[in-house]
């Protein structure tokens, strides 16, 4: 097993490091290290800019797009925008709904879409959760009876996550509610925002911003055409789906800058005592763990790289460990961000705030963590 970057991968390191300073907008790049809020026109802006460089989506085939970079050259991708304060990529579009398509799409569906999400012209959102169905997703309720040439959908979607931005829904219904095993029945659907019958309500959520919804779908038509890979077979599609969206789970690039911003704060703000609150011995305890946990996140993200370089197979069940740990450690910077910010500063403090409370979804998000331990349990170890 070698964790170490060849001389050829810091050389594109530094390549991606160097056109990320130059190509960056600085107006974006301050929204990310002030917590401002993105908007739709902000995320996209950045997506065609690497879409024109030909960067936006690294692990795509190369006919539809993909650069063709091994799994080491994608993380060092994603480690360089994280750490540069580069806008998020929306996930659901070139991480999930792309992918997707690509290993179980038709080549008319392949053609629809995928040239429009990788160019930015569709914005996606993800339909999985609902109310009852979240950690226990195969108990979803949705329903999508077939007539003719199309499905109608019925039922009620919740956590979805910039549905109000979203041009296209992916979503899990029941189309065969009468099978003993619930996973079986249910279908992978691409379904038209603008159809009628479908209405968005917002969440608000802690932080006071608006990034969730609840999304109902009353006798809503979906062309059979839609309906991706076979009917009653969507469980396979979602497994795919998830195992890409814990691989991106562990952002160790923006926890590296988020951990160089609080080093810094700490270092900066006096406590009780007038020290700097890094000198306290309670908060550096805090604060060293967290740092070697991150290392080891990353030494883990590394191993599961390195056997994909090997191998050239995805990752396994245990891949889950990267989600656990990465968003466990999300959620500790923030926490140390806040004992280490100065209350009387009113403005700095309910900017920190409200990311402290947006980040308490992070744990539950793309499968609660109590249920990836379940996962890696039984998948792994045979538990």
């Amino acid at each position: 097993m070698d964790l170490n970057y060849s001389d050829e991968e810091l050389v594109f390191r530094d390549e991606i490091r160097s056109w990320l300073a130059a190509n960056l907008p600085q107006d974006l790049r301050e929204k990310v290290e002030t917590y401002a809020e993105l908007t739709r026109d902000d995320l996209m802006r950045w997506h065609r800019i690497l879409a024109q460089k030909g960067w936006v989506a690294p692990s795509w085939q190369k006919e539809w797009g993909g650069t063709d970079w091994t799994p080491v050259q994608r993380n060092i991708f994603e480690e360089e925008c994280g750490f540069a304060s580069a806008p998020p990529l929306m996930l659901f579009g070139l991480h999930m709904c792309g992918p997707v398509l690509q290993r179980f799409g038709t080549q008319a569906q392949k053609e629809r879409f995928l040239p429009r999400i990788y160019n930015g012209d569709d914005f996606w959102c993800q339909g999985y959760s609902e109310p009852g169905s979240g950690s226990d997703l195969a108990s979803l309720k949705t329903r999508a009876e077939r007539q003719g040439d199309h499905y109608v959908v019925n039922g009620q979607k919740i956590w979805t996550t910039l549905a109000h931005y979203a041009d296209w829904i992916f979503c899990l219904v029941r189309a065969d509610p009468s099978t003993d095993k619930k996973q079986d029945g249910i279908s992978f659907l691409l379904i038209d925002m603008k159809t009628p019958g479908i209405t968005v309500r917002p969440l608000m959520l802690m932080d006071g911003v608006r990034h969730v919804n609840e999304v109902f779908f009353d006798d809503v038509k979906v062309p059979v055409e839609n309906l991706v890979h076979e009917e009653g077979k969507g469980w396979t599609v979602a497994k795919y789906l998830l195992g890409h969206e814990r691989m991106s789970a562990g952002r160790t690039g923006v926890s590296k800058r988020e951990l160089a911003k609080l080093k810094e704060l700490a270092a900066s703000q006096p406590g009780n005592d007038g020290k700097a609150i890094i000198e306290d011995p309670h908060f550096r305890a805090k604060l060293t763990r967290l740092e070697v946990e991150l290392m080891a996140l990353e030494i883990t993200n590394l191993r599961f790289l390195d056997e994909m370089r090997r191998t050239g197979q995805p990752p396994g069940a245990d891949v889950s460990m990267l989600k656990i740990k990465g968003t466990e450690i999300q959620q500790t910077l923030t926490e140390l961000m806040m004992r280490a910010a100065d209350p009387a500063d009113l403005e700095k403090y309910e900017v920190l705030a409200r990311r402290y409370f947006n980040m308490r979804k992070t744990t539950i998000y793309g499968g609660s963590n109590e249920v990836q331990r379940n996962i890696i349990a039984k998948m792994t170890f045979g538990l």
